[in-house]
């Protein structure tokens, strides 16, 4: 898709979106970007309804949340990576030391950094440890945002399958009503036939 054709539709959709009210966005995310996500995906889907919208904007947020999770995972281990360092420094220093250290790293202080790369080049680890220790320091609360990923992912789809399942309701309507006309118009064929042979 061109960045014009995206603008444009970015344009269109912010009209058309407002009757459901402002973007679930927290402080810090980007409004252009969930535009062009709902620009992007009521592009592809081409919503017929009002059903088929409120279905799309419920993909559009629900694809927003499952992103946020994400991101807010990875900060989550990137903000506690200080303890993934004061607990391998603890099994190889002394604690008191490990946790002036991992202090000093966390606020970027360059001694310490220097320190903690010293001690974990000399047990032989690295920062993928450090990030592994982490991980299971935070692991029952990233296992909770895996569920709620999950959850949302799966919100996601059923709307999706709303609208497929909405369609296929629509086209067999419609399949009916052309139906019904064409036999209809056979009877009445049919019939103006018998009345001329008789």
């Amino acid at each position: 898709m061109t960045k014009k054709r995206v603008a444009s539709l970015v344009k269109q959709s912010s009209t058309k979106w407002n009757f459901f009210g402002p973007p679930p966005l927290l402080d810090g995310e980007d409004p252009a970007a969930y535009d062009d996500l709902l620009a992007r995906v009521s592009g592809a889907v081409k919503p017929s309804d009002i059903l088929e919208e409120i279905w799309v904007r419920d993909v559009v947020d629900l694809t927003w949340e499952v992103q946020r999770l994400r991101q807010l995972k990875a900060k989550l281990l990137d903000l506690n990576a200080h303890k993934g360092v004061q607990d391998i420094l603890g099994r190889v220093s002394d604690v008191f030391n490990a946790e002036l250290l991992s202090k000093g790293w966390l606020k970027n202080n360059s001694n310490s950094i220097e320190e903690v790369d010293l001690w974990l080049t000399s047990s032989e680890l690295n920062m993928e440890d450090v990030m592994a220790q982490t991980l299971a320091l935070k692991l029952d609360e990233i296992e909770r945002i895996d569920r709620m990923t999950t959850n949302a992912e799966a919100r996601r789809n059923v709307a999706l399958r709303e609208i497929d399942r909405h369609r296929a309701s629509v086209a067999q309507a419609l399949r009916r009503a052309v139906n019904d006309i064409e036999d209809a118009q056979f009877e009445e064929v049919g019939a103006k036939k018998i009345a001329r042979v008789a």
